[in-house]
């Protein structure tokens, strides 16, 4: 096995083989007690890929994960989800205490669900971004761990999957509410956060960046932040109330009327200066921006 490469698990079946436990119960969703998984290291390489989405609770998550200075809300572990085909550090047998739940897309098929697990975005935050639960929010939490167990152990049948999806929908929606509450919590690093967002941002926009390399992605100001792409825009929209691609938006277009109002450079000047291929597409990006044309705003100076 090439350690180098991510160990990519197709089903759960092959995941439970790894983790020396007996086959999952349903072939669609899998809840696994940490402290029985006994992995063979020879077995497994250092980071992995699922085929399916994860949720694990970890008790001792708050001296592993780190977040800016060592912040955290509370000490009574945590979640972190993973997303299908994301790259993560496997387990190892020193192990935490815990719980995984893994269930398979197909489980949501033909469910409302399929769509709207896309909309949470916390399927995308890296580790050190991880839910750190209060003792009300885990007791909450493991309620329906306990449900979605017990449904698996006791009561496979015609009803299961439809429990099952709504056993995980809540849990998603309790997750939801638990970090829009973290957003709260965490006001004063948010704000470091966003202080540097926009030192970042403004850094970029006044150098040569802009011209060189064209208009920053969302991606691009999250890696040089550290950060997930998806974590970095909630926060945003969590402190200001627009994304991260509205950030840049808005920034990029003020900088268009400064040049449009104060210099005489053409249409098409400003445009490849502020990092548009083309002066059509700056256009219409003002005109969305400002319901004006780059020419009827410089008009409106004279």
């Amino acid at each position: 096995m090439d350690k180098n490469i991510p160990q990519k698990f197709e089903s759960l079946s092959e995941l439970h083989k790894v983790f020396g436990l007996k086959k999952p119960l349903h072939p669609l969703v899998s809840f696994i007690n940490i402290k029985d998984i006994k992995i063979n290291p020879d077995e497994l390489s250092p980071t992995m890929m699922l085929n399916f989405y994860k949720v694990a609770y970890k008790t001792d998550l708050c001296s592993q994960a780190r977040y800016g200075q060592n912040y955290y809300d509370f000490g009574e572990g945590g979640l972190v989800f993973t997303a299908p085909n994301q790259v993560f550090e496997s387990p190892n047998n020193k192990a935490n205490s815990g719980y995984l739940l893994f269930f398979h897309p197909d489980l949501l098929l033909s469910y409302p669900l399929a769509k709207k697990i896309k909309e949470y975005g916390f399927f995308s935050y890296t580790t050190n971004e991880a839910l750190h639960l209060s003792e009300k929010e885990k007791e909450t939490i493991l309620s329906v761990f306990t449900i979605i167990e017990e449904e698996l152990n006791n009561r496979i049948d015609d009803f299961s999957q439809d429990v099952m999806i709504a056993q995980i929908e809540l849990l998603l929606s309790y997750s939801n509410r638990f970090y829009k509450r973290q957003f709260i919590t965490r006001k004063a690093v948010n704000h470091s956060l966003l202080e540097k967002f926009e030192e970042t941002l403004n850094d970029y926009f006044n150098n040569s960046a802009l011209l060189e390399q064209g208009i920053p992605t969302v991606n691009f100001l999250a890696e040089k932040l550290n950060i997930s792409p998806s974590y970095l825009s909630d926060v945003l929209r969590s402190l200001t109330g627009q994304s991260t691609q509205q950030h840049i938006h808005h920034k990029l277009s003020n900088l268009a009327k400064e040049k449009l109002s104060v210099s005489s450079l053409s249409i098409s000047e400003i445009a490849y200066e502020l990092g548009f291929e083309h002066p059509q597409s700056f256009s219409k990006f003002f005109k969305k921006m400002t319901k004006r044309t780059p020419l009827e705003f410089r008009e409106s100076f004279n």
